[in-house]
C-alpha cells in the first residue's frame, strides 16, 4: 500500500502541488502539462508482458532509457521546454521510486 501511494502520489499529487505553489500565474496550464507526463507510459505497449508489477520501468522501456532521461534533463534545463522536461523527469522519479520498492521486497 505504501508502494503504491508512494508511486501514484509523485505522479498525481506532487504535480499539482509544483503547479500551484511554483506556477501560481498558469496553475491550471502547468497542473495539465505535468499530469500529462504520465504519457511517456506509452512504451509500455511494446514490452512484453505490456504490465508486469514486479519490473523495473527504468532502463527497461525505450522512453525509460537512461538517454531519455538524459534529453529530460536537457529538456527540463533550456527555459522553453522546462514544464515538459519537469513532467518527464517526474514520471521518471515516481517510477525509481516504484523500482525501490521493487528492490526492497526481495
Amino acid at each position: 500500500m505504501v508502494r503504491f501511494i508512494a508511486h501514484y502520489g509523485i505522479h498525481f499529487i506532487v504535480p499539482i502541488f509544483i503547479a500551484f505553489y511554483f506556477y501560481k500565474e498558469n496553475r491550471l496550464w502547468v497542473s495539465i502539462i505535468l499530469l500529462l507526463g504520465i504519457l511517456i507510459d506509452i512504451d509500455h505497449l511494446v514490452a512484453n508482458p505490456m504490465f508486469d508489477p514486479n519490473r523495473c520501468s527504468i532502463n527497461f522501456h525505450p522512453l525509460h532509457s537512461y538517454w531519455a532521461i538524459a534529453l529530460y534533463i536537457i529538456l527540463f534545463l533550456l527555459k522553453k521546454t522546462r514544464v515538459i522536461g519537469l513532467a518527464f523527469l517526474l514520471h521518471i522519479l515516481a517510477d525509481t521510486v516504484d523500482c525501490l520498492f521493487i528492490r526492497s521486497e526481495f
